[in-house]
């Protein structure tokens, strides 16, 4: 639980988010605009057999999208399919041919980068570079909030590449979430025999969180539509709350005492010695932001992290 993206699931574990059963095939619909505004076309989904991308797949499909999945193993290719992607490319984001060859006449992408690359800030310029090359229309970039926190390693990579985005003549929407409600997803055995609840930072500073699957609406809405044309939108569920308040929820669901606790980070390793300022930066001033933007653009309430848990405690994310 000590970042946006850098835990795994089961692939299956993603199969249940799905809006109703997933027809076999993907509409094949040639790039043009609806009567209601939306686009229609090949999309493509970098990183689509991650747990986060991956939640933009049904998002799409619901809407009648064809969408080619960028995936870095191929033995996920039927996972992937399996979530609404009627077209696969295996290969390195790094690999240019690759890139070329996910990119070649697809019209609109939703990028999100791979977990604390360390050259992430050149993949991504050369990402949105070669989307200029293959004549994209249109970008969906998921950043994170607050990436002007430049001491934060894994924020300061992200504004170079949303000035590469601006700069290149792309349609863009820049997508700014907050901690995901997806981080307790690994942790949550632990949490269950434990009776613990531990991160590497304070258990008194305050943050802001949000289920990606809302983020992945916003995104499926920003590729689709019009309305998200060249915004820059946090997205932050409702609240904002401290490990205690955490705990008292994870009890409140399993109907036992939850306690809250702080792990030493120099206990870590080496691993985490890449994180550590981040690790600083939450002991002193939490990750703050706004549901104002997600509940507008959704139309309705964002979810809740009591209801995420719920589905944790019922199983909903492992079967």
């Amino acid at each position: 639980m000590f970042s946006q993206r850098r835990f795994s699931v089961p692939l299956k574990s993603l199969k249940s988010l799905h809006k109703g059963k997933l027809d076999e095939q993907a509409e094949q619909a040639p790039l043009r605009k609806s009567r209601n505004g939306t686009l229609s076309g090949a999309t493509l989904v970098v990183g689509a057999a991650g747990k986060f991308a991956g939640l933009v797949l049904p998002e799409l499909h619901a809407r009648g999208v064809a969408i080619r999945a960028l995936i870095h193993n191929p033995a996920d290719s039927d996972a992937v399919k399996a979530r609404g992607a009627s077209e696969i490319i295996a290969g390195d984001l790094a690999d240019r041919a690759t890139v070329q060859r996910a990119l070649a006449g697809v019209k609109r992408v939703f990028y999100i980068a791979p977990a604390f690359l360390t050259n992430e800030v050149e993949i991504g310029r050369q990402f949105v570079a070669a989307c200029t090359a293959a004549d994209v229309k249109r970008l969906v970039f998921s950043s994170l909030i607050h990436p002007v926190l430049e001491n934060l390693p894994n924020h300061a990579a992200k504004p170079p590449v949303e000035a590469a985005v601006l700069d290149s003549g792309l349609e863009y929407t820049l997508l700014h979430p907050s901690l995901f409600f997806q981080n307790y997803l690994d942790g949550w055995s632990r949490i269950v025999a434990t009776e613990t609840v531990a991160e590497p930072w304070s258990s008194d500073t305050r943050f802001s969180r949000v289920d990606y699957r809302d983020v992945a609406e916003v995104a499926a809405i920003a590729l689709t539509e019009e309305r998200l044309l060249y915004g820059t939108f946090e997205l932050c569920a409702e609240g904002r709350l401290d490990r205690h308040d955490v705990a008292a929820l994870i009890g409140k669901v399993l109907g036992r005492p939850i306690k809250a606790a702080r792990v030493d980070p120099d206990t870590l390793g080496e691993r985490a010695a890449a994180m550590r300022p981040m690790f600083d930066h939450y002991d002193h001033h939490g990750l703050l932001g706004n549901a104002l933007t997600l509940r507008a653009i959704l139309g309705r309430e964002p979810r809740t992290l009591e209801a995420f848990f719920e589905e944790l405690a019922t199983d909903h994310w492992h079967r």
